[in-house]
C-alpha cells in the first residue's frame, strides 16, 4: 500500500463507491476538471464531496495535505473534516471559510515579513455612525448593509447609484451621499489602520496578484480546490478563488441553483449557473435523486418552483401535505401548536419537528402557544426577535425601575406607525428597516399582552414576565421543537415541518420587487418545503397583528400552485409529475349513439364563460390554465350553480386559498349567466 493510500486507513477506492448511485459515483470518480456538480435538495451533496476527496487520495491523485475545502460556516468545515475521518481519511484536509482561510494566510505573511497586523474592526455600526454625522431618520445598520453588499459585489463607491438601481435596492441615503460614506469608510479605515472582514478577502487577493512567488507557493500548498454551496459565492469571494486557483483546473464546485437565497446579501447565483459557459473544459454532473423527502413532499416542492427542478423520489410514500387557512396569526399559532402536539410520535423526539417562518417576528406567537402546551422549543440562531439588537435596546429601556410602562409603550407604538411624505406617499423602507420594525412590533405585542395580566405594571416585572413566557426554550443540546426562519433552515431537515405565514407580503416578502428578487423568494419557499422528510403542513392567516395594528392578509401568490399539487395528490394521482398528469387530462369528445350526437356538458354557455375567465386568469398569472381550475371543477360549478361562498366551498377542487382568491369573481359570472 502506498504512503498516500495509507492515509485513507483500511478504506480502498472501491469501498468509497459503495452505496452511491450512478450519478453520484460519476461525480466522485470523474477525471480532470474543473468539475461542477448541480446537486438538488436531498441528493447527497456532502456525501459526494467527502467521498471525492477521499477517493482521489485513495487512487493517489491528490495529497490530503494539499486539499483546500471552502465552506460557508466553521461548523460546516468541522463537519466535513469529521466525515472524512469517519470514512477513513487519517490526515486532516484544510477546511474553512473564505474569510478564515484568508486571515490565516495574511497572518502568516505578516509574520514572515515582520509586519504588525492591522486591528480588526469589531464595531462597524459605531464606526459608520460617526461617519454619518447628523443624519437623522437613517439607521447606521442600513448603511452598513449597503456598504457590505457593495463590497461583496465589487461595486466601487462611484458606481453605487447605478448598481443599486439595477438591482432594485432601496438606498438608505441619496445615492451620492451613500457613495460618499462608502468612500470615507474605506479612507478612515486606512488612516486608522483597521480592517473589516471584507478587507481580509481584498488584501488576500492583492497579495496573490502582486507577488508571483508568493502566489505560486500558496497554489502549491492548496493545489486541490473544493467549494461547497457554490450558489452562495459572491463576486469578491469568487475573485479570491480565482487568485487561489491560478491556471489550475483542479477545481470541484458543488451547489444547487434552486437554493440560491442570499442575493440580498451579495451572493451571485449566476456564478454557478454560468460556470460551464465560462469554463469550456468544465464537466457538469446533475444529481436529481432525492433521498430525503417523500414523493408527496417533492410534488409540492415542484409546485413551489412552478414545475421546475424536478427531483426523483427514493423514499416511500407519505401523507398528503396540508394547507390550512386561519382567521388570525394567533389562531394560526394555536393551530400549529396543536398540530405539533398531535404529530409527536412515541418513537420520535420533539426535535423531529420544526416550524419555519419568513421573518423572526413571526416566531413570537408561535413560541408562546407551544410553550403554553408544555412543548419545549428552541429558536435556532438565537432568540428570534427578542435576541436582536433593536429589541434588546428597547427592552432595557422598558425594563427600568420607575418607568411608566404604559406611557413608554405609547412611544414605541407611535414609532411603528407608517410614515408619509408631504404628498401622502408612504415612506420607502429598506429590507433591514422592515425587519427591524417587525421585530419591535413583536415586542410591542408582548408588552400589550403583559399589560392585560398585570394590574400594577412596572419595568422589572415586564422583563420577568417576558422571560417567563419565553422560558420554555431549551439549550442547544436539549430535545425541543426547532423554530427558525426559512433562511435559518437552509442545510437542515426534519421528519415533520410546519411552514407558517404563507401570505402576500411575507411569501414573497413585501420589499421584493424585481424579477430577480421575486425569483429568490420563490427559491426560498422551495428551500422551506424541501426541509421536510415525511410530513409537511402549510398555513396562512387572514389577519395579522403588527404592534397595535391589525392587518388583513391575502394568501401567498404561490399557494395556488401548492394547492393544485395538494389537490392532485388527494385525488390519488401519481406524485411523480403533477403538472404533466393534469395537462394530460382531456375533456370527453362528443360521443355517437345511434348516429346521433349525445349532448355534451361542455356545450354549456356558463361553462364556456368560466373557461374564458380561467384563460384570462392563467394568462395574467403566467401559469397553465389547469393551475387556476381544471375542467372537472368548472363543469361542477356550471352544473350546480352555487350562489354563495359556502356553497362554492363544497365544489371539488376549491380549497380555502382558491375560494378566497376567486370566489367573488366566480359568483359574479354565475349571477350574470342567470340574468
Amino acid at each position: 500500500m502506498s504512503h498516500r493510500l495509507a492515509r485513507v486507513g483500511s478504506v480502498d477506492a472501491d469501498a468509497l463507491l459503495a452505496g452511491l448511485n450512478d450519478r453520484q459515483a460519476e461525480a466522485v470518480t470523474a477525471e480532470g476538471g474543473p468539475l461542477v456538480v448541480l446537486a438538488g435538495a436531498g441528493s447527497g451533496k456532502t456525501r459526494v464531496l467527502t467521498r471525492r476527496i477521499a477517493y482521489r487520495v485513495a487512487i493517489e491523485e491528490s495529497d490530503p495535505r494539499r486539499v483546500l475545502a471552502l465552506t460557508f460556516t466553521r461548523k460546516a468545515a468541522g463537519q466535513l473534516r469529521t466525515r472524512l475521518r469517519d470514512i477513513g481519511l487519517r490526515d486532516d484536509v484544510v477546511a474553512g471559510t473564505f474569510h478564515g482561510i484568508a486571515l490565516t494566510q495574511l497572518r502568516q505573511r505578516w509574520t514572515e515579513r515582520g509586519i504588525t497586523p492591522p486591528t480588526m474592526l469589531d464595531r462597524k455600526y459605531a464606526f459608520v455612525r460617526q461617519l454619518m454625522g447628523n443624519q437623522r431618520g437613517v439607521d447606521p445598520l442600513d448603511v452598513v448593509s449597503e456598504i457590505e453588499w457593495a463590497r461583496a459585489r465589487l461595486v466601487a463607491p462611484e458606481s453605487y447609484g447605478k448598481a443599486a438601481d439595477l438591482e432594485g435596492r432601496t438606498s438608505p441615503l441619496p445615492p451620492d451621499d451613500m457613495a460618499e460614506i462608502m468612500h470615507r469608510f474605506q479612507q478612515e479605515k486606512r488612516q486608522r489602520r483597521v480592517v473589516d472582514f471584507d478587507d481580509l478577502l481584498a488584501l488576500a487577493i492583492r497579495d496573490l496578484q502582486s507577488d508571483t512567488d508568493y502566489a505560486n507557493a500558496v497554489r502549491w500548498r492548496h493545489r486541490h480546490l473544493y467549494v461547497d454551496e457554490f450558489q452562495d459565492v459572491n463576486p469578491l469571494q469568487f475573485e479570491l478563488l480565482r487568485a487561489w486557483r491560478g491556471e489550475s483546473d483542479d477545481l470541484f464546485v458543488v451547489g444547487d441553483p434552486n437554493q440560491a437565497i442570499y442575493g440580498w446579501n451579495g451572493a451571485d447565483p449566476n456564478l454557478l449557473a454560468t460556470f460551464a459557459r465560462r469554463e469550456p473544459k468544465a464537466t457538469v454532473i446533475e444529481l436529481n435523486d432525492n433521498y430525503r423527502s417523500s414523493p408527496q413532499i417533492l410534488t409540492v416542492a415542484a409546485a413551489a418552483l412552478a414545475g421546475q427542478g424536478r427531483l426523483n423520489a427514493h423514499r416511500s410514500k407519505g401523507p398528503v401535505p396540508t394547507i390550512t387557512a386561519y382567521g388570525s396569526d394567533k389562531a394560526e399559532a394555536a393551530g400549529i401548536a396543536n398540530r405539533v402536539k398531535a404529530a409527536k410520535s412515541i418513537t420520535e423526539t420533539w426535535g423531529a419537528q420544526a416550524v419555519l417562518v419568513r421573518t423572526n417576528a413571526q416566531l413570537v406567537p408561535i413560541e408562546q402557544e407551544l410553550t403554553a402546551l408544555g412543548i419545549p422549543v428552541r429558536v435556532r440562531g438565537g432568540k428570534g426577535p427578542l435576541g436582536t439588537q433593536e429589541v434588546k435596546v428597547e427592552l432595557r429601556s422598558l425594563g427600568r425601575s420607575g418607568i411608566d410602562v404604559r406611557q413608554a409603550l405609547v412611544g414605541l407604538d407611535e414609532s411603528l406607525e407608517p410614515k408619509f411624505d408631504e404628498d401622502g406617499n408612504p415612506e420607502e423602507l429598506t429590507p433591514t428597516e422592515i425587519e427591524r420594525r417587525q421585530n419591535l412590533a413583536a415586542l410591542s405585542r408582548l408588552v400589550h399582552e403583559y399589560l392585560t395580566v398585570d394590574p400594577d405594571p412596572n419595568g422589572p416585572s415586564l422583563v420577568a414576565w417576558i422571560a417567563t413566557v419565553q422560558g420554555n426554550e431549551v439549550s442547544i443540546d436539549g430535545d425541543a421543537v426547532e423554530l427558525t426562519t426559512f433562511h435559518g433552515a437552509k442545510g437542515l431537515e426534519w421528519p415533520v415541518v410546519h411552514l407558517a405565514g404563507l401570505e402576500q407580503g411575507l411569501v414573497p416578502i413585501s420589499y421584493a420587487k424585481t424579477g430577480a428578487q421575486l425569483n429568490e423568494e420563490q427559491r426560498l419557499l422551495y428551500v422551506g418545503v424541501t426541509r421536510a422528510e415525511r410530513e409537511l403542513h402549510m398555513s396562512w392567516a387572514a389577519e395579522r397583528t403588527f404592534g397595535t395594528r391589525k392587518s388583513k392578509r391575502q394568501p401567498s401568490e404561490h399557494l395556488d400552485l401548492l394547492q393544485s399539487a395538494v389537490e392532485h395528490l388527494r385525488r390519488g394521482y401519481s406524485p411523480t409529475d403533477w403538472r404533466a398528469e393534469l395537462a394530460r387530462t382531456r375533456e370527453a369528445l362528443p360521443a355517437k349513439k345511434g348516429g346521433a350526437k349525445v349532448p355534451n356538458p361542455v356545450d354549456d354557455p356558463v361553462f364556456d364563460a368560466l373557461r374564458t375567465w380561467r384563460r384570462n386568469q392563467a394568462k395574467a398569472a403566467d401559469v397553465p390554465a389547469f393551475v387556476v381550475f381544471n375542467d372537472q371543477t368548472l363543469r361542477a360549478i356550471a352544473k350546480r350553480r352555487p350562489s354563495s361562498k359556502s356553497q362554492l366551498a363544497g365544489m371539488p377542487g376549491i380549497g380555502p386559498v382558491k375560494l378566497e382568491r376567486y370566489g367573488d369573481e366566480l359568483l359574479d359570472i354565475l349571477r350574470s349567466a342567470d340574468g
